[in-house]
């Protein structure tokens, strides 16, 4: 009796609990939807904790001592579990190459191998370094670009048999592929739909204003650009009446950071009245619309699938890419260093027929001037 006692209170356990649930009828993903973990750290978990719990329910046969000692055990092994938990619940990125940058050598407990089995990356994955577009497909992209640069109303379909014409036979999933790793979309027609996208819609404030000084509209945009051995992102904001670009910034990501950096570099040379983006979601994310507005800037935002309403951001990107980039090669001009080589030559040297063939800098410094100090 006292033995199926000493069963009983085990069988009631959170330990034994945990047990049922691993050795019960549901699925690996379904026990780690319950339990709110990865399923790779269940499969340890059922090692560890059923071999544990033979040795509770074989302790009343055995005069190895009392019960309680193993229960300690078992519950010391869970506090390290939940530990670990707690490790990957704060730690857990949504990416691979994130993943891989979040494991160091320096941790005191745990291992790399055991690091790697809770946030459910291999080692191999860990250990190898990633491989990135081939020549080939570098070579489609700078035409592709090109191609878009001059029809973006071309889809995946018209690029791909553009190609064709070109030499190069490629399927459309592939063009679709290249698209996105680039970021580029055909301009078309989209539907409406009531729900939107989740974040608010700022109305476009521009349409029929007169754009007559400096200061009066900024507008900012981010744009694909080739490199000899894989692609930047270049981000710019623009003074529309002068032509001027205020701030700009590099990236290899689409992330929001160097979006957010770029406008706080503008916004500590001076506050426009208005600035202008498109919908893209580094512009409609929360730090950069209260960014602007707590400096005391009206949002302004593009009607979806309205290039036009940002025309002058779009003719920048022309410029550069004609001008220089396509010109000149994928060699020098996307890095740091040959980009703001490109964006120097625009603002200094490059007159412009708008601006009655004088420079961007020498009318935007001309228009400052007018401005009436700052408190």
């Amino acid at each position: 009796m006292e033995r199926r006692g000493t069963a009983q209170v085990h069988a009631t356990s959170p330990v034994a609990r945990v047990g049922r649930a691993l050795k019960g009828d549901k699925t690996v993903n379904e026990v780690a939807a319950q339990f709110g973990v990865h399923p790779t750290l269940i499969h340890d978990w059922k090692k560890k904790l059923l071999a544990g719990a033979e040795a509770v329910f074989a302790s009343g046969a055995k005069a190895t001592g009392p019960p309680e000692d193993k229960t300690a055990e078992l519950y010391e092994q869970i506090g390290r579990l939940k530990v670990e938990l707690d490790w990957v619940k704060k730690n857990l990125p949504p990416s691979a190459d994130a993943k891989r940058a979040m494991i160091d050598d320096g941790h005191a407990e745990l291992s790399v191998r055991r690091r790697c089995q809770l946030i459910g990356l291999g080692r191999a994955t860990y250990y190898r370094e990633p491989t990135g577009e081939s020549a080939e497909n570098l070579a489609l992209m700078r035409l592709i670009d090109e191609q878009y640069t001059a029809c973006p109303f071309y889809g995946s379909r018209r690029i791909t048999r553009w190609l064709a014409t070109q030499g190069h036979e490629v399927n459309r999933k592939r063009v679709q592929r290249l698209l996105r790793v680039m970021g580029l979309e055909a301009i078309h027609p989209k539907p409406k739909l009531s729900a939107g996208r989740g974040h608010k819609v700022y109305p476009y404030l521009l349409r029929d204003v007169p754009i007559d000084r400096v200061g009066q509209v900024w507008s900012a945009d981010i744009t694909y650009l080739p490199m000899a051995s894989g692609f930047m992102y270049l981000a710019a904001t623009i003074d529309w009446f002068s032509r001027y670009v205020v701030a700009w910034r590099l990236s290899n990501t689409l992330d929001g950071a160097f979006c957010r950096d770029m406008l706080d570099e503008a916004l500590a040379t001076g506050t426009p009245e208005v600035f202008n983006t498109d919908q893209g979601v580094q512009f409609t994310a929360g730090a950069w619309v209260e960014r602007g507005e707590a400096a005391g800037v009206r949002v302004s935002m593009d009607g979806r699938g309205r290039c036009l309403d940002n025309v002058f951001v779009e003719r920048l990107w022309r410029t550069v890419k004609y001008e220089d980039v396509f010109l000149r090669g994928t060699s020098r001009c996307p890095s740091w260093s040959g980009a703001a080589g490109v964006l120097r030559l625009l603002q200094r040297a490059r007159l412009h027929q708008s601006l009655g063939y004088k420079t961007p800098v020498e009318v935007y410094r001309a228009g400052r001037s007018k401005e009436p100090a700052r408190k």
